[in-house]
């Protein structure tokens, strides 16, 4: 994703660039979300392969079911109960070829210096929420990147939703107008499309509203911690 543009009428700010009488504004700490595609060749044989495999996971996979009733989940996830999936199977360990690319490029934008050690995928995991379903607010702890790859996003799906992660900072603020600039506003939505890859750090609460779709909205997600990768 590219940066904002400057404030029109302010000056952008530089090192030193500072001069008395000269107003600045300089958006610092940015939080960024990674917005990509898995397209090309076979891209869409792979979509349709994983939900094959989704569709007979939901039905087979009797702890991830179970697990998925005791804790309110609406629809069917194998957070809990399958964490071996791209060995497991052929299709996933394409995904998540994919997806190891991906995390390359935002991990470069970053610029984090990991010593050479990299970044590795550690857990990957399948969601299927039904109409009326939702993901109440949560972070991903002992991860550096986490991410959500699409699979089907019916018309009406629910978006994915980020948080300002400076929410301890606003106890007095008064609310942003409607049309307020993104990166001004306390929670970015964004609605995907299948294919999508969403990228973000980790500690970055979001979650996922009320499935307002009349069919189920299907999403593979993902943690990246930092450990024996390639350097990514």
């Amino acid at each position: 994703m590219t940066a904002p543009e400057p404030d029109k009428g302010l000056t952008a700010w530089r090192p030193g660039s500072y001069r008395e009488g000269m107003s600045t504004i300089e958006r610092v700490f940015a939080t960024r979300i990674y917005r990509g595609r898995i397209s090309g060749k076979g891209a869409r044989r792979l979509n349709q392969d994983l939900t094959r495999v989704i569709e007979t996971l939901a039905v087979d996979d009797g702890a991830g079911r179970d697990w998925s009733d005791q804790h309110d989940y609406a629809g069917y996830t194998s957070y809990a109960s399958l964490n071996d999936l791209p060995w497991r199977f052929p299709e996933f360990a394409s995904l998540q070829g994919e997806l190891d690319q991906h995390v390359k490029e935002f991990v470069g934008a970053l610029e984090f210096d990991l010593g050479g050690r990299g970044l590795a995928c550690d857990s990957l995991w399948v969601n299927v929420l039904e109409p009326g379903g939702h993901h109440a607010p949560h972070i991903h702890p002992h991860s550096v990147i986490s991410g959500t790859y699409y699979v089907s996003v019916p018309k009406g799906a629910a978006a994915i939703r980020f948080e300002d992660p400076r929410h301890a900072m606003m106890m007095a603020a008064p609310p942003r107008k409607p049309k307020a600039h993104a990166d001004n506003k306390p929670y970015l939505a964004i609605a995907p499309k299948v294919g999508d890859v969403l990228l973000w750090e980790s500690w970055l609460r979001h979650d996922v509203p009320m499935n307002r779709a009349d069919a189920e909205r299907v999403s593979i997600s993902f943690n990246y911690a930092w450990g024996d990768g390639d350097g990514s």
